[in-house]
């Protein structure tokens, strides 16, 4: 469930984020609109999809979308922002063009932060897609809604803590992916300036009396 309304939301979000920071316009009418998908709560989402749709899985469906799409977009679009106008002239000084551009130069430098907003994304749509329980659509919030409803709190206490590790699962299989999809140099900078402020904020030896 968690993997179909994150993918889905990657496919929408993600052409419109790149796309719009590989441009450089249309970012600020992206990030207010997605900065109001964030600010509607999932359940009030899920109901007008009920309203509209029926029950079923269709509108819980719509609702975890809906929940993913806003910081794909913004990462997208910031990642994008954030590599060097040097590293765009100097691509376009090699003769590549915009496309060219954007898939070997401005992609690769932006793709921790691209990738950190599906991170984001992905474990919301985990720890929310209990809600899916409520219009039928099944998953580990069964356990959390029939449990509520037959007072088992044995049983909703099992299905809270499932969620949470599902969801701690996904966070590391994310993080991983977004390692394996970071450009090695990118890494290697990254850990470089890491150790270096390890050993600045190290205390000094102090020499032996």
């Amino acid at each position: 469930m968690a993997l179909a309304a994150t993918a889905t939301a990657a496919a929408i979000a993600l052409p419109v984020g790149l796309t719009l920071g590989h441009a450089g316009r249309g970012g600020a009418l992206a990030i207010n609109v997605s900065n109001v998908g964030r600010a509607l709560p999932s359940i009030a989402i899920l109901v007008v999809a009920v309203q509209l749709i029926g029950i079923g899985v269709a509108p819980a469906f719509v609702a975890l979308v809906a929940l993913a799409v806003p910081p794909i977009v913004t990462n997208a679009f910031v990642g994008m922002r954030e590599v060097d106008e040097q590293l765009r002239d100097a691509a376009k000084g090699l003769g590549m063009r915009g496309l060219q551009v954007l898939l070997k130069v401005e992609l690769p430098n932006a793709m921790p932060v691209v990738m950190a907003g599906v991170r984001t994304s992905g474990v919301q749509v985990v720890a929310t897609a209990t809600l899916a329980a409520l219009v039928g659509w099944g998953g580990l919030g069964r356990y959390i809604i029939d449990g509520i409803s037959q007072r088992d709190f044995v049983q909703v206490f099992a299905g809270a803590v499932m969620v949470a590790f599902l969801s701690a699962v996904v966070e590391v299989l994310l993080a991983g992916l977004q390692r394996l999809l970071t450009p090695t140099g990118l890494r290697s900078a990254a850990g470089r300036a890491t150790r270096g402020a390890v050993a600045v904020g190290a205390p000094q030896a102090k020499p032996a009396t």
